[in-house]
């Protein structure tokens, strides 16, 4: 038969734990706002900007308050200078879906950070 009786944690664990969380979540968001924002789509920084002035570093939430924004979200073509589908000038990473194509690009990059 095996009995447990429970575990003795450091009296200052919640505190440390709740600490260590808070840091990492702050982590999580500010990279994840520099990474998505070469994905997002882009004309004059302002949907960009929206993002950053929407969110609560450390709130686990991102969000772009321009009122086009889920709209460019959903719907961008990507036809501009650095889009995805661009028709002049060099094809880069700008277009629809800019946080899901990032998560799949650096997802480990932000992990790898988290262990650091």
């Amino acid at each position: 038969m095996i009995r447990f009786t429970g575990f003795t944690f450091d009296p200052n664990f919640k505190e440390k734990s709740k600490a260590n969380f808070e840091r990492t979540q702050k982590y999580i968001d500010s990279e994840t706002l520099k990474w998505t924002e070469m994905y997002m789509p882009k004309r004059t920084g302002t949907l960009v900007r929206s993002g950053i002035q929407g969110t609560v570093i450390g709130s686990g939430i991102l969000e772009y308050k321009a009122p086009y924004a889920r709209n460019q979200y959903y719907t961008n073509a990507g036809r501009g200078i650095d889009g995805i589908n661009a028709v002049k000038g060099t094809k880069g990473l700008r277009g629809p879906y800019g946080f899901e194509r990032m998560k799949a690009d650096h997802k480990d990059d932000i992990l790898k950070g988290i262990k650091k």
